[in-house]
């Protein structure tokens, strides 16, 4: 639909009347005071099953850990969009998209705007328990390289662990006389050499993940307004 629509704004919202057209009107409103993005933020969860919101309160803290992106909480694709925005959705090559975090990507000023979701009129929700897990692992792996950088903090932290309890195994032995068992040394080295496994596969992630970032193709940067459209190129 973005890449068809010719309006100067444009409104994404879901066919099950969950989202209420009528708050077109401020979006509007605030789009017409300079606003180039109003998205609609839902403030009622206490219907959804208690798993679930410490699902999506999770999902947001890693999200706000592990990446750049001011993601806002309870945002989705309910929104009005400015020109300027919907073509640099369009200016973006990838595929697998996660919306959530590529309207945050792109910034523009934007505003969020309450609302409590209506009852559905039509149709069932096809976002069971496994698709959303699905959603919110892709939205990881799209936006934050977290998952790579903890296998080099384990690593580190094993193979830290390892030279530490080695260590202290010597000076009892060789300073204190005591009886070390025999399969001490099996398991320090063990230790040591599953920590630098885990420390090196972290460190070929961290160059995959800069190799994800240049596959992606995302631009440098955006132009949000071209001042001068008639200057020599």
């Amino acid at each position: 639909g973005l890449d068809h629509a010719e309006g100067d704004v444009v409104m994404c919202l879901d066919s099950d009347g969950q989202h209420p057209p009528e708050m077109l009107g401020e979006m509007l409103a605030l789009w017409r005071a300079g606003r180039d993005m109003v998205y609609g933020v839902r403030i009622d969860r206490a219907s959804e099953p208690r798993l679930k919101r410490w699902g999506t309160r999770f999902f947001y803290s890693l999200m706000r850990s592990g990446s750049r992106l001011e993601l806002p909480e309870d945002a989705g694709d309910f929104r009005l969009m400015d020109r300027c925005v919907v073509a640099a959705l369009r200016a973006l090559p990838e595929r697998r998209r996660f919306m959530k975090g590529i309207f945050a990507w792109v910034g523009f000023d934007s505003v969020g705007l309450p609302y409590t979701p209506e009852e559905r009129t039509s149709g069932q929700s096809h976002y069971s328990k496994r698709k959303l897990t699905q959603l919110a692992w892709q939205g990881v792996t799209s936006f934050t390289a977290l998952p790579l950088r903890l296998s080099v903090m384990f690593g580190g932290v094993l193979a830290f662990a390892a030279i530490a309890y080695g260590t202290y195994l010597s000076v009892l032995y060789l300073l204190y006389g005591h009886n070390v068992p025999g399969w001490t040394t099996v398991v320090v080295s063990i230790l040591f050499l599953s920590g630098l496994q885990l420390l090196f596969i972290g460190i070929v992630g961290e160059y995959l993940a800069q190799v994800f970032e240049e596959v992606k193709g995302r631009p440098t940067y955006l132009i949000a307004e071209d001042v001068e459209p008639g200057r020599p190129k």
